[in-house]
């Protein structure tokens, strides 16, 4: 059979496979359903953990267990999203309302990790069985499993907005979502107000949710800016921790600074953090008044201790820190949810109408299978009914029939075919039987006893009661009022039962403005030794130790302490320090190094050129590459603030060989490693660009490239290392590369 081969554009078939393949991602993986708050990982480990039984009022199971259970049965992608997923749900300090109960080590807030899942157990909380398992049977749709042998729920039965209550995040491709959690007591509050006022708006809804209610607490400090973001589903929230000052208790105690509540976003590693940017604030004596600081946070909560000099100006250590650490954050809101199959952005309106209308469905599914229970329930009880007033005459075709499938068929059609009925008069009643197959099964199936008379009596009652339950449901069904009440008396049983004080608080607070207090300026000499130490030293120092100074020293510039130090790095990086950062040092002095100074890190990289920002207009920088390209960049284009920025393009493998600053008419000689020297006019650089690549200043050898290359004046001569000399005169760039002279 000759073979079919399929033409298809490659870009058309990539980008096919591209969006099947983020639709995937954004509806399988990332994002979660608005009905119930979960994405598939975390609503299949909810789901297996219900049925292993793992439920509040049980023993807890190990981890391990419930991981490969789940992996096995449900989400067949590695255990490892599992427990990270089973681990997160445990962790109160991340949710309003934990799913899973923990035992054993399952992280911190302080950021450190969960036990492996061999050594920790854990259950459903009473929340999860009450409020998102329950009537799962009963309301929701099943699919088949990845493999098609079992079925798992399509979404859970979740009785709250779990959406806003613990809030979600997740990245997808090509978006994300990003929403805060809410105080329960409130959103009950706010459900009930709108089912009973849809009308109502957005701004009169803040009225019962007053904003994100984070389990960390803290305070939101743009108050104004959420109507706004309730309203679209997007924006920056921004929040901060709370500090409290402790008025020392005695006479040799200290005052003290307390970090009481943190901003959820510093939940991980952000405690840590946040202690150690405090003392670099010490350090770099931006703070003056904190002594000490030590952490004494705990499961009952957060305690950052700060101890403060005598007569501290608290609010401008408060200032400082919100200005320069993670106390003051941002948390950024985008509610981005699954709603009937594809991603769509929601404001909080449109949440809790997306939310009603899952429970509306709720009730209907619940409902019309109650309704169905019931009304089979009727047509036993009914044919029950019926057979004991005929009861006689059922008895007599019992004893004259010789199977089941007879006796089920007289019942069902009064045939009296394979029956024998020595009274006639019963066999005359017996031929007017007319009972369902149902109600057939239940007289066959049924006990004697029953012909009891207070048996009799209890089935009557049962029937009755059935009845009232059929008109109830149906009265349900039909009348959306009444659905509405049961959502309401629900809502009132879950809060009465899991509401919790608002734990964040609100302001409109103030932008921080912190004014920098301006060190004197001051002439100093600028020191980086071949080590990488940079030191700064007095004017009178330095004239002092001159000769010493400059000998041990690589770089020497005179400047004044309140310019930069620009440092150019073999990987075409420049680094900044700002001098004040320097230590002012004595002749014994060590300094420090540009490792502790900079971002530059001396492991990978290397620095061959320093200089400061003094006077950078009117003067170029001229780059050569190991492989022999060079451009000259004007310097102003380096006068930035950051304190890491790319100086030069290169190509892989390449690097730079020499930096240095020309102002006048000096020419460029090259060195090679096979000892090629070439020189040509500085007129001949071309002027580019730093985020562009230089041009070819020399052709190379084989395995030959730029060893070192020089700044000198007209016909110098260069001493070798073996102690000759050579002198080197002008080429054009032109000329050079038309015609190859070299010089070895």
């Amino acid at each position: 059979m000759p073979e079919k081969i399929l033409r298809t554009e490659y870009s058309e078939e990539m980008q096919k496979s591209y969006i099947s393949y983020s639709m995937s991602v954004i509806t399988s993986r990332a994002i979660p359903d608005i009905r119930d708050g979960l994405k598939p990982v975390q609503r299949r480990v909810l789901y297996d953990m219900n049925e292993l039984g793992v439920h509040y009022n049980k023993p807890t199971l190990k981890s391990a267990r419930i991981c490969g259970d789940t992996m096995g049965k449900y989400h067949p992608h590695g255990d490892t999203s599992i427990y990270d997923t089973l681990v997160v749900m445990a962790q109160n300090f991340k949710r309003n309302q934990a799913y899973v109960i923990g035992q054993g080590n399952f992280g911190s807030i302080e950021g450190d990790d969960a036990a492996a899942q061999r050594y920790t157990e854990a259950k459903l909380s009473k929340f999860t069985d009450d409020v998102m398992l329950q009537d799962l049977d009963k309301t929701v749709d099943y699919i088949p499993n990845y493999d098609e042998k079992l079925k798992e729920p399509v979404v859970l039965p979740a009785r709250m907005p779990m959406f806003l209550l613990n809030g979600a995040e997740g990245i997808a491709v090509g978006m994300s979502t990003s929403v805060p959690s809410h105080n329960l007591g409130e959103i009950c509050d706010l459900i009930i107000a709108y089912i009973k006022n849809p009308k109502m708006t957005i701004k009169s809804m803040l009225k019962y949710i007053k904003g994100p209610d984070f389990p960390t607490g803290g305070i939101v400090s743009n108050m104004s800016d959420l109507p706004s973001i309730y309203e679209t589903g997007i924006g920056k929230i921004k929040l901060r921790g709370k500090i409290e000052f402790e008025k020392a208790k005695r006479a040799k105690d200290k005052d003290l600074l307390v970090v009481t509540e943190i901003p959820y976003t510093m939940i991980g590693s952000g405690i840590g953090e946040l202690m150690s940017d405090i003392a670099k604030l010490c350090e770099d004596k931006k703070i003056l008044d904190i002594t000490d600081i030590y952490n004494h946070s705990s499961e009952d909560g957060i305690r950052i201790v700060m101890e403060l000099k005598k007569d501290a100006d608290i609010e401008k250590i408060t200032k400082i820190l919100y200005k320069k650490t993670k106390l003051e954050n941002t948390f950024p809101v985008n509610m981005l949810a699954i709603v009937d199959g594809r991603p769509e952005n929601l404001n909080l309106k449109s949440v809790i109408d997306n939310f009603l209308a899952f429970q509306y469905e709720i009730i209907e599914v619940k409902y019309k299978n109650l309704l169905n229970k019931e009304e089979e329930k009727k047509e036993v009880q009914e044919g029950l009914i019926k057979a004991v007033d005929l009861i006689d005459a059922i008895i007599a075709m019992l004893r004259g029939v010789k199977s089941r499938e007879d006796a089920k068929a007289c019942l069902t059609t009064g045939s009296l075919k394979n029956v024998l009925i020595k009274d006639k008069s019963l066999e005359k009643i017996a031929k007017t039987f007319s009972f369902t197959f149902r109600q057939a099964d239940a007289i066959l199936d049924m006990r004697l006893y029953k012909l009891i008379g207070l048996e009799l009596l209890s089935l009557q009652n049962e029937y009755k009661e059935t009845l009232s339950k059929i008109k109830e449901y149906k009265s349900i069904l039909k009348d959306k009022n009444k659905a509405s009440e049961l959502i309401i008396d629900d809502i009132h049983k879950i809060k009465k039962e899991y509401a919790k004080p608002r734990r964040t608080f609100f302001e409109d607070a103030e932008e921080i403005v912190i004014e920098e207090e301006k060190i004197p300026q001051m002439d100093i000499v600028f020191t980086l030794d071949k080590f990488g130490y940079c030191k700064s030293y007095d004017m009178n120092t330095y004239e002092k130790n001159k000769d010493t100074i400059n000998s041990e020293n690589k770089y020497i510039y005179q400047t004044t302490n309140t310019n930069k130090v620009l440092l150019f790095s073999s990987k075409g990086y420049m680094y900044q320090i700002k001098l004040e950062k320097v230590p002012m040092c004595k002749m014994k002095d060590k300094g420090k190094t540009i490792d502790n100074l900079s971002k530059f890190s001396s492991q990978d990289d290397e620095i061959i050129y320093a200089t400061t920002d003094n006077n950078l207009e009117k003067s170029y920088f001229i780059f050569v590459t190991k492989f022999g390209l060079i451009k000259a960049v004007e310097t102003i284009e380096y006068d930035t603030n950051q304190l890491k920025v790319s100086s030069t393009k290169l190509n892989d493998n390449d690097e730079v060989v020499m930096v240095s600053k020309i102002i006048g008419e000096e020419d460029i000689v090259f060195q090679t490693n096979n000892s090629y020297f070439l020189r040509i006019k500085m007129d001949d650089v071309p002027l580019l660009k730093k985020g562009t690549k230089g041009v070819k200043g020399i052709s190379l050898g084989k395995d030959d490239f730029v060893k070192k290359a020089y700044i000198l004046g007209e016909n110098v001569s260069v001493k070798l290392p073996s102690g000759h000399n050579i002198e080197i005169n002008r080429l054009s760039y032109g000329q050079r590369a038309n015609k190859g002279n070299h010089h070895k």
